[in-house]
């Protein structure tokens, strides 16, 4: 049985997408955390108040390649505190999105 180190590792797709994420160049990077954090309308009260605490605790002190960036790791929390059914949904749009690398997309998809 595997172990997981990180919270994505368990979805392949999520955790392709993410990783794809992470090489991707700021401007794509900051479209796609715009596009996560659309998700907070659909998120309950109390995991968005779950989400400022974490952030309030790693911002630019973790090693994750997002805690250094308020926006994306706000985006990064959102999505990983997500239902995972909407991970895997918004994990998919992300790959076909960078994938195409078109940030026409990533706009289409908000």
């Amino acid at each position: 049985m595997t172990e997981h180190r990180r919270w994505y590792d368990k979805d392949p797709v999520l955790k392709e997408a993410l990783e794809l994420l992470r090489l991707q160049p700021d401007e794509t990077k900051a479209q796609a955390a715009d596009y996560i954090l659309n998700l907070q309308e659909q998120v309950a009260a109390e995991v968005i108040e779950h989400l400022y605490e974490t952030i309030s605790k790693y911002q630019g002190k973790g090693n994750r390649w997002y805690d250094n960036d308020p926006v994306m790791m706000k985006a990064i929390e959102m999505l990983r505190l997500a239902p995972p059914k909407m991970q895997r949904i918004a994990a998919l749009k992300l790959l076909l999105a960078l994938e195409q690398k078109s940030s026409e997309h990533l706009d289409n998809l908000k």
